[in-house]
């Protein structure tokens, strides 16, 4: 599963509605969404699916880091090292 909303910028462009909407015309019993680093749209995500029906299923992609965010290491560009 990798469903991204509206509010995984900047590589979500899944609207909620449309998404829950899609789940029942195919006769899922269920959808779910895994926006990248942030949960804005769970509960709005979870009220549209039991609306429909289907059984809302959340997530969310997270990256990991040794260090923080804006840190930078040397061998960064070098790729994975042996």
């Amino acid at each position: 599963m990798h469903t991204h909303t509206d509010y995984s910028l900047p590589d979500g462009a899944c609207d909620i509605e449309k998404l829950t909407n899609a789940a029942v015309e195919h006769g899922m019993p269920a959808a779910g969404i895994t926006d990248n680093g942030v949960m804005y749209g769970a509960a709005e995500f979870y009220f549209a699916a039991k609306r429909r029906g289907i059984k809302p299923i959340i997530g969310c992609e997270v990256s990991e880091t040794d260090g923080g965010r804006f840190e930078q290491r040397p061998d960064a560009d070098a790729g994975m090292s042996a």
